[in-house]
């Protein structure tokens, strides 16, 4: 295997594009084949005997787990969304959702949204707060919900997620996070999904899509300032500009900005 992505935080957009149109030469059938062989033999041997699911989020490492554990039959799984998705997006996952999926609303929107503004295009400890808030929150009201003994994720190293000891996190409250694919290159995932040609959401084709990753709109990553964030938000989608500007007044200032042009 050859690899020319590095860390995601790092990672221009073109690269990855770059990664996935010449990525027979960089991650052959058999090695993803072997791979995946050893994630699989890992998942039957962390799982066996416990209640455990999946968390699926529309993004493609966890389209490439979802496929690898309804392999090993595991099949119980759950989306988290807040109110504030790219409406786009949103009907993309609930039009895609794996069979069976439990869709949790975590309820942000533009109201709590209009309380919050240190989280529009947030940076450091308000930008994880907003993976507490959505995906976190998700995993452990499904965890405790559905009473299991441990519940899956497609968290990667590469992308600079913490994975625990044996790529298990266990938590005080009790809750056991495992992450089948943290020691994968951002290769691998993608060799897994075009080998297996599977389908990605509409945000990866997006201005830089696949280093922005999935994420509410608010909480797009790498923005320099605030104008930086509503312009490449308008490029996307300008109804979610609209609908933020009257409630929000910067997103106001913005948008009567872009239309006095």
């Amino acid at each position: 295997m050859k690899r020319i992505l590095g860390r995601k935080q790092r990672i221009d957009n073109q690269l990855w594009l770059d990664a996935m149109n010449q990525i027979e030469d960089l991650v052959s059938a058999d090695e993803l084949e072997e791979a995946v062989r050893k994630v699989r033999e890992d998942i039957r041997e962390k799982t066996a005997g416990k209640k455990v699911a999946y968390c699926w989020s529309g993004g493609k490492d966890s389209i490439v787990l979802s496929k690898i554990c309804r392999q090993e039959g595991i099949t119980d799984c759950m989306f988290a969304h807040t109110e504030l998705e790219y409406p786009e997006f949103l009907g993309w996952c609930l039009s895609n959702l794996p069979e069976g999926c439990e869709v949790i609303n975590t309820r942000q929107d533009l109201d709590w949204l209009a309380r919050h503004q240190e989280m529009i295009f947030p940076k450091g400890k308000e930008l994880n707060a907003w993976y507490s808030g959505v995906q976190r929150t998700g995993f452990t009201k499904y965890f405790f919900d559905h009473q299991l003994d441990m519940i899956m994720v497609g968290h990667r190293k590469a992308d600079g997620n913490v994975c625990g000891k044996d790529n298990i996190i266990r938590k005080n409250s009790g809750e056991v996070r495992y992450s089948p694919l943290a020691d994968w290159p951002h290769e691998m995932t993608l060799a897994y999904i075009h080998y297996h040609r599977l389908q990605l959401p509409p945000i990866y084709g997006w201005k830089n899509g696949f280093r922005c990753g999935t994420h509410p709109w608010p909480s797009r990553m790498y923005m320099e300032d605030l104008h930086q964030g509503y312009s490449e938000v308008w490029e996307i989608d300008p109804d979610i500009i609209r609908g933020a500007a009257e409630k929000i007044d910067s997103a106001r200032a913005f948008l009567e900005e872009v239309t006095a042009k």
